[in-house]
Parts: structure tokens; sequence; C-alpha cells
């Protein structure tokens, strides 16, 4: 059985970097995937998806659901190993709704965990307005994408705490401690 952990955190809280190394450090059971990657790999394809895709993203709007649900169960269906890590999702109370009621109806995929990792907006700001990589990394729109980010939080939470599988991590400290960290509690989940 699959097991997938889902690693929720504010624009700029480091989630996709700590994920990539994980999956690096343990290429023998992990594969990362980032939804922000995925879209942005499809928005860059200059197909027709990618075009709708970036005409929400640009804005720092939510791509339609149905979109990136086809995007994340596309990629858990056909990853390459059993511990799955996929960054970024859910940014919606509905996108949560669409993934668990895909996932319940899968009994080959378990989602054994979501990690969030928590930074303060002051913090989530200089990283994101720090790398600058694209069109999307400027002030305003880090606004809306750090509201988009905060509105559903407090029922993301709820919800995955009501499951017994929201685990928090101080996004705060050096990349190799948060890391560390987040290794240990997944390998300790499989």
């Amino acid at each position: 059985m699959k097991k997938l952990f889902l690693i929720i955190g504010a624009p700029g809280s480091g989630k996709t970097t700590d994920a990539e190394k994980i999956a690096a450090n343990r290429a023998d059971i992990a594969v990362h995937y980032s939804t922000g990657e995925l879209l942005r790999s499809e928005s860059a394809s200059g197909s027709e998806r990618g075009k709708l895709i970036e005409s929400f993203t640009s804005k720092g709007q939510l791509v339609p659901l149905h979109i990136v649900v086809q995007t994340i169960v596309h990629a858990i269906t056909n990853a390459p190993k059993d511990v799955i890590l996929i960054d970024g999702y859910p940014r919606s109370v509905e996108q949560m709704n669409e993934l668990d009621s895909v996932l319940s109806m899968k009994d080959d995929v378990k989602l054994t965990s979501v990690i969030e990792v928590e930074v303060s907006e002051a913090v989530a700001k200089d990283r994101v307005l720090g790398r600058a990589r694209g069109d999307d990394d400027n002030a305003e729109v880090f606004k809306n994408r750090m509201q988009v980010y905060l509105e559903p939080l407090p029922e993301i939470e709820k919800f995955y705490t009501h499951k017994k599988i929201l685990h928090k991590i101080n996004g705060e400290r050096s990349i190799d401690e948060i890391v560390s960290e987040m290794q240990k509690y997944i390998e300790s989940k499989i």
C-alpha cells in the first residue's frame, strides 16, 4: 500500500525544499511531487490547460479544483515508490474534501499524515520576495497568496486533527533541522 504524506505551509515556508531533500535522502522508498511545480510545468508547456492555469496563478488565485485533483491523482497513481510526498495541497477546504473523497475510494493508497510547516507571515514574505522566481513573486501577489492560504487553514487543521493525522513542524529553523525532524517523523510512520 502506498503511503501519502501531504506537506502544507504558507508560501515561502520551505515545504517544497523540505520534501525534495527528504525524497533525495530516501530515494530508495520515497518520491516527491510539488503541486505547484506540476501546475507550473503544465503552464509553461503552453497547452490550453497550461494557459488556463496561468490565468489563475499569475493573479495569485487558486487553479480550479478539477485540474488540481486530476494532477494529484495522476501523480499518486503513477508514483514509482510506495512513499509519496506531495507539497502545496490542499489549499482549500474544497480541495481537502475532494481528495478525501477520492482517497476513500482507493484501497491502495493511505493518507498517512498531513505535515504543516509553520512560519510567520513576515518570514514567509521575506523568503518569497527574496527568491523572486517569477512574475508571481511580488508583494501584491504574495499578499493574495497568503490570504488564500490562511483563510481555509483553521478548517483544514480541524479536519486533519480530527482524523489524528496532522503534525506541525517549526519552519523557522535551518533547513537541515527541519528536514531532519520531518524525515524522522515520516520514517516513524512507515
